[in-house]
């Protein structure tokens, strides 16, 4: 019986000292949960949203029951735009108290800029019903009608193929409904049907955030890219798609052509930079093939290959592939600069001046400064060509070698040596002559008079001296051999 006693009295003391130990919980754990409501509460004023955000999980972790943590935390993640988020914690507080008309109003608000104007409609009349004067929820049921409205005529206008009309009136539609990734996309497709794509992207961008995995929203933006000849761009679009499902087929097609080409660009531009002009040729005719559907691609081939050409040099055929760039793209700056560089290295500088205007005339901004030097350096070259072209007088091409300019300078040197002329008339001519070859060896074979005379300067002439001096034509530093005094024989040596 004693023993039955001393059980029992065990047992109750056991009972209480765990009641105690629950209240205590109990206790702490409502203390707890006050605590990062008052913590969320303040951060979430001074704008440290993330920070709020976790305090409010703890409280929502802490008190699953309590209507109001859900309401709060929804507020933060509406503050960091996570609309989609914010969704569940307003539909799980209406859950808990149904007459709790702010959470109302703010899914309402939420489920009308995506564009679900049923559920929207339904909110708002859930607060119109017990608050009848409540003017915010009367002016969203308003335009909840509104959008349903206009997305049904937006939605028959494209369908009767009026896409600037659909394109109006969803301007309207996408103003309620920012969020609606529907409206977007429609407009897009609008947008492509009448060949804007740029307008396109617009629209379609966000729309990879508003739905989840979004990989026909990526794979049509890839494609876009690709048709405006952004590669880069194309390929980060498409490596979206393929990270949200590296199976499927539609983006790993595309991501493989797309790879192939802006791999192949991309070299082109490399070999350009390391001056190995006729491997980047090659590769730009490679990506020609890899891509011969989209004009763009072909257009900047053939642009870079222009430029290549007058690097090697091969003149002539510069001259043919920019003019064959040009016609492609008429208003292309960047070809007409390198033509106009190719007409200088074929001595061609009057049509050297006309591109260059005409580059200069599709320079909007009016600043490059590329056109602007080069269109002074063919002027001079042009002035110069007019009165003596050194290149011409040997008759050799402007990137003749030291070696090949002297070759030509000994075989016209004897052929106009005075001396080999019987009539004063001859010997006169033969002069004159004789001192344009001299002249024109001298300013081929200094580098650094050559370099002037490249750059539309002739450092002969008497009108680019500083201080006067200057001899007989074209000698301008130089004493002229036939007016020295006595008589002067010129003996020409083979060296």
């Amino acid at each position: 019986m004693e023993s039955c006693r001393r059980t029992l009295c065990s047992l109750s003391l056991l009972c209480v000292l765990l009641d105690i130990q629950l209240d205590g919980v109990l206790g702490a754990t409502h203390v707890e949960i006050e605590h990062h409501l008052e913590m969320g509460r303040k951060l979430l004023a001074a704008g440290q949203l993330a920070e709020a955000l976790s305090h409010y999980h703890s409280a929502v972790e802490g008190d699953s029951k309590n209507y109001l943590t859900y309401y709060k935390r929804a507020a933060v993640f509406l503050a960091m735009g996570k609309s989609k988020s914010a969704l569940p914690d307003l539909t799980k507080a209406i859950q808990l108290k149904p007459d709790f008309l702010a959470a109302r109003l703010q899914r309402g608000n939420i489920l009308l800029k995506q564009g679900n104007t049923q559920e929207a409609r339904e909110d708002f009349e859930a607060v119109l019903q017990r608050s009848p004067d409540h003017e915010e929820a009367r002016d969203q049921l308003m335009k909840a009608n509104e959008l349903e409205e206009l997305q049904e005529e937006a939605h028959a206008m494209y369908h009767q193929g009026d896409y600037s009309s659909t394109i109006n009136v969803l301007e309207r539609v996408v103003e309620i409904s920012p969020w609606d990734p529907d409206s977007r996309e429609l407009r897009a497709e609008c947008y492509i049907r009448m060949g804007d794509p740029q307008k396109a992207i617009l629209d379609l961008t966000p729309t990879t955030r508003l739905r989840n995995d979004n990989r026909a929203a990526y794979l049509k933006l890839s494609t876009l890219h690709y048709s405006l000849g952004d590669h880069h761009e194309s390929l980060n679009h498409i490596r979206e798609c393929l990270r949200l499902d590296q199976d499927d087929k539609e983006c790993f097609s595309h991501y493989k052509q797309v790879k192939k080409l802006s791999k192949q660009l991309d070299s082109a531009e490399e070999l350009i930079e390391q001056e190995s002009y006729p491997e980047a040729i090659s590769k730009y005719e490679t990506a020609m093939e890899t891509e011969p559907k989209i004009p763009f691609y072909t257009n900047l081939a053939k642009e870079r290959i222009c430029f290549c050409l007058i690097k090697i040099p091969l003149t002539l055929k510069a001259i043919d592939v920019c003019s064959e760039a040009h016609q492609r793209d008429p208003r292309n700056a960047n070809v007409l600069r390198d033509r106009a560089e190719a007409y200088i290295l074929n001595q061609e500088y009057d049509k050297a001046v006309e591109d260059y205007l005409e580059a200069k005339e599709f320079d909007s901004e009016g600043d490059r400064i590329d056109l602007k030097e080069g269109l002074v350096r063919a002027q001079k070259l042009l002035k110069i060509s007019k009165k003596r072209d050194y290149y011409k007088i040997l008759g050799v091409s402007r990137w003749a070698n030291k070696q090949e300019v002297i070759k030509a300078y000994r075989k016209l040197a004897q052929q106009w040596h005075p001396d080999s002329f019987q009539s004063e008339k001859e010997k006169k001519e033969a002069e004159k002559m004789f001192i344009d070859i001299v002249s024109a060896k001298e300013v081929l074979t200094d580098p650094e008079m050559r370099q002037k005379f490249d750059a539309g300067e002739d450092p002969l002439d008497p009108e680019n001296q500083q201080g006067g001096g200057g001899g007989g034509q074209g000698w301008a530093h130089h004493y002229n051999p036939f007016e020295s005094e006595g008589n002067f024989h010129f003996k020409f040596h083979h060296n």
